[in-house]
């Protein structure tokens, strides 16, 4: 076998493993969206999205992206067999977890009555935010649990751990809504949140660790490095929070709540449907990268394949996605909801320019060039957010699907430049025809999609999406033998 197709196959599998997870999560997710459809509304689902884009905010600001920095940092010491070492990065993690969890409940506590106003117009939900700052002290120690399975390469607890905590706020989150309707949805969230760090305490104490002597000025000290580490993932994630919290408001303050619902249901939907790509990138590319981040030649390779093998997965995908759109969204949500169904059509448009985004922009954080993967996002936030006004100003939610294609089209063109520029990195022409060639499968699915009779919207829908699957196939098969690889699988599974 190549390098090259073991390179390939290594995507597939890694994308595979996590897409199993994320099926898991889709169909328990299908299951809560559609009781919450039913059980809220629209204006429900607003209220849950006004509620968490706030505290997304603030988690991305008081988290300080340790968790980033310490799986980087757990990962270094257990793959040294030192188990020293191993303990006393664990050991600042959790430390470092309380402290940011503590700081991120105070911030949001405090500013509850502003957050109430600037989310809502009014100070009605002061005391849901109040409430809502222990789940950040919960979350932070779930987080920090996880980072240790995830640093110690536990993915198969890690893995249990995020779908029966799917499951289990399923199960506990369903009865609050039913008895008490809008005003449950604060206690499921601190019920979920809950639930996760038992479970991610279950799954971790199974980690052993040594006994060490660390105070706490020795536990600051050393944390300094991680928050260091992981300061540029964190004002990156603040810059997305910020856009998002303010996008939120500005719909809800010019649309209304049942707006910010159908644009929360649409984008959930999309971003769930398509995590296994992304979701493979950040734990199995992204760390790949790192490791061969000083040779230029191995990185344009390494991108290159990603980009392929993760286009080539989505397009029958997306395909699939927009030809059952309609009846995807009455059995995730409801009727109510149809009115989303161009803007999720239009924002399926613009996950393959996202891919090659994503795929590109791990670059700078493999190089460690923090100040220029800031500089870049602050750029793109930028102009994403400016988009995201102006189009939805000039047409509505549809607006947002168009701003989301322009804005990555904009952002592959940047990294396109600066990598050139940069690193002396460019990609071959035949990537950019394969992008295009698949590409065209998703967009006649779009065009499909608005055919008027019925019958003839899905003869066509199907066909196409037939086209694309094998050719996908087709050419995952000539990448990475694929059929050798599913029998091999199929072989282990049953010897």
């Amino acid at each position: 076998m190549t390098e090259q197709r073991s390179s390939y196959r290594q995507i597939f599998k890694a994308t595979s493993l996590f897409g199993g997870v994320q099926v898991f999560n889709i169909l328990i997710g299908i299951v809560r969206v559609k009781f919450v459809a039913v059980l809220l509304g629209t204006a429900g689902v607003g209220i849950i999205g006004l509620l968490n884009a706030p505290l997304e905010l603030i988690v991305s600001i008081t988290g300080l992206g340790i968790y980033i920095s310490a799986v980087r940092d757990i990962s270094a010491a257990d793959g040294t067999n030192n188990p020293t070492a191993l303990a006393r990065a664990i050991v600042i993690l959790r430390r470092w977890a309380w402290i940011t969890g503590m700081l991120g409940a105070i911030v949001t506590i405090t500013l509850a009555p502003m957050l109430s106003q600037w989310s809502f117009g009014n100070k009605e939900y002061t005391w849901a935010f109040i409430w809502l700052g222990t789940t950040i002290i919960l979350g932070a120690i779930s987080h920090g649990q996880t980072a240790v399975l995830q640093g110690t390469r536990r993915l198969r607890a890690l893995a249990k751990a995020s779908v029966l905590g799917s499951a289990l706020g399923l199960v506990t989150s369903i009865p609050l809504y039913y008895l008490y309707g809008n005003e449950g949805i604060v206690p499921a969230m601190v019920v979920s949140a809950v639930t996760a760090l038992l479970l991610s305490w279950y799954y971790v104490r199974k980690v052993k660790i040594e006994a060490v002597d660390m105070d706490f000025k020795d536990t600051i000290t050393s944390g300094l490095g991680m928050v260091k580490l992981g300061v540029s993932m964190t004002i990156a994630g603040l810059i997305a929070s910020l856009s998002r919290y303010i996008l939120n408001a500005y719909i809800s303050n010019n649309g209304g709540i049942e707006v910010v619902g159908l644009y929360n249901a649409g984008w959930g939907v999309i971003s769930q449907y398509t995590a296994v790509v992304f979701a493979a990138m950040a734990t199995d590319y992204f760390p790949r990268l790192s490791a061969i981040h000083s040779d230029n030649n191995k990185v344009q390779e390494l991108v290159r394949q990603q980009s392929e093998t993760a286009v080539l997965i989505l397009t029958p995908l997306l395909s699939l996605l927009i030809v059952m759109m309609p009846l995807v969204i009455r059995v995730l949500y409801t009727a109510e909801f149809l009115p989303m169904l161009t803007f999720a059509n239009l924002t399926i448009l613009g996950i393959h320019f996202k891919t090659l985004s994503w795929a590109m922009g791990y670059i700078y954080l493999a190089k460690s060039d923090g100040r220029l993967f800031l500089i870049l996002e602050i750029i793109s936030g930028s102009i994403i957010l400016g988009l995201n006004l102006f189009c939805y100003h000039v047409y509505g939610l549809n607006g947002l699907g168009i701003s989301f294609i322009i804005s990555y089209v904009i952002a592959i063109l940047i990294s396109f430049y600066v990598l050139k520029r940069k690193y002396q990195i460019s990609f071959p022409l035949k990537l950019y025809a394969k992008m295009i060639f698949t590409y065209s499968f998703v967009l006649i699915a779009f065009a499909t999609a608005y055919i008027e009779t019925e019958l003839y919207r899905y003869i066509a829908g199907f066909v196409v999406l037939a086209l694309a699957t094998v050719y996908s196939v087709y050419k995952l098969n000539q990448l990475m033998d694929l059929k050798s690889l599913i029998v091999e699988k199929i072989k282990n599974k049953f010897s």
